[in-house]
């Protein structure tokens, strides 16, 4: 019988691999989402609050809005991945 004994740095190790396991998945699924989707989301960077400001030879365009958008959904979900796994 082979005894395995998982030392303070395997367990790191796990840990390291599953967060990058989910972070490819959260990658794959914004992928996915861009691609078939992209033309469904060019309201994205248009909203009420984002700053676009065009001169003759400068454009200036501050997301302001749509900053706050993301994160918001980015800590939503963070939260709801850390309640659950």
């Amino acid at each position: 019988m082979k005894l395995q004994f998982y030392s303070k740095q395997n367990l790191e190790m796990e840990q390291i691999g599953k967060t990058l396991i989910l972070i490819g998945i959260i990658l794959v699924i914004a992928g996915l989402l861009v691609y078939f989707a992209g033309n469904k989301l060019t309201w994205l960077g248009h909203l009420p609050g984002d700053i676009n400001i065009v001169r003759d030879n400068v454009r200036i365009f501050i997301p302001i809005t749509t900053m706050i958008l993301v994160s918001a959904l980015l800590s939503l979900i963070l939260y709801l991945i850390r309640k659950f796994f």
